[in-house]
């Protein structure tokens, strides 16, 4: 999968605002982070507004990882202040915390194909959201027919997000009764797999790296023993 802005103009606008929006300290009580390509966008809007005092929320530690960097340094005026108890999108709004009846406000930037699970979730509970799309994925416009013909035969594809799952749907021919193993990196991305009507979907508890390889071995066992 390829990352991509819409186009440049739409891209200049979303981090303008970006950067207003966090230009005074405590502007949020939360910025909720999904995805290292949202990380990854959040932080250059965080320099450029001359990194203000910001909460973040992360889905997990191969998010978290992104702020490392960031975190080591002595201002520490970014601090990664939540992770839930299992990396998914639901069980993050479930668990942000928020004081009392206080109002409580969360910056939100994601991927345009993002669901609208997180901000429903923390709406429901009373936060005041804004979300910001402030990238998207798109398939690659190519894939060589050989390389497709091996993809397609193997017994286990291992896909890391909804998008790519999707993108994978996409690139099987019509006329081919693929019935395969898939192999997710998480609920989420296991969930999107069954929505397309994957039969054989294989995902760990926890969403992570350690998971999925254990979800890849679990899948190729299967199907060495059938």
């Amino acid at each position: 999968m390829n990352h991509a802005n819409n186009n440049c103009t739409d891209y200049f606008i979303l981090s303008f605002y970006f950067v207003a929006l966090m230009a005074e300290d405590s502007a949020f009580d939360w910025i909720i982070i999904t995805s290292p390509e949202a990380g990854s966008v959040f932080l250059e809007a965080w320099k450029v507004a001359g990194t203000p005092k910001v909460k973040v929320g992360v889905v997990g530690a191969g998010t978290a990882s992104i702020f490392e960097e960031v975190m080591q340094s002595s201002e520490r005026s970014l601090d990664v202040a939540f992770t839930p108890s299992k990396a998914t999108g639901k069980v993050l709004a479930s668990e942000l915390p928020k004081n009392g009846n206080k109002r409580c406000t969360v910056l939100y930037p994601a991927s345009a194909k993002a669901s609208n699970e997180i901000e429903q979730g923390l709406y429901n509970r009373g936060f005041e959201v804004v979300r910001l799309n402030t990238y998207t994925t798109v398939p690659v416009g190519h894939v060589d027919e050989m390389v497709l013909k091996q993809a397609i035969s193997a017994p286990v594809v291992a896909v890391a997000s909804p998008s790519s799952v999707r993108a994978w749907a996409n690139l099987i021919p019509e006329s081919e009764e693929w019935n395969n193993s898939v192999a997710c990196i998480g609920e989420t991305t296991g969930s999107a797999a069954k929505r397309l009507g994957f039969k054989k979907v294989y995902f760990p508890r926890q969403p992570g790296l350690e998971g999925w390889v254990d979800s890849i071995l679990e899948a190729l066992r299967a199907h060495n023993d059938s």
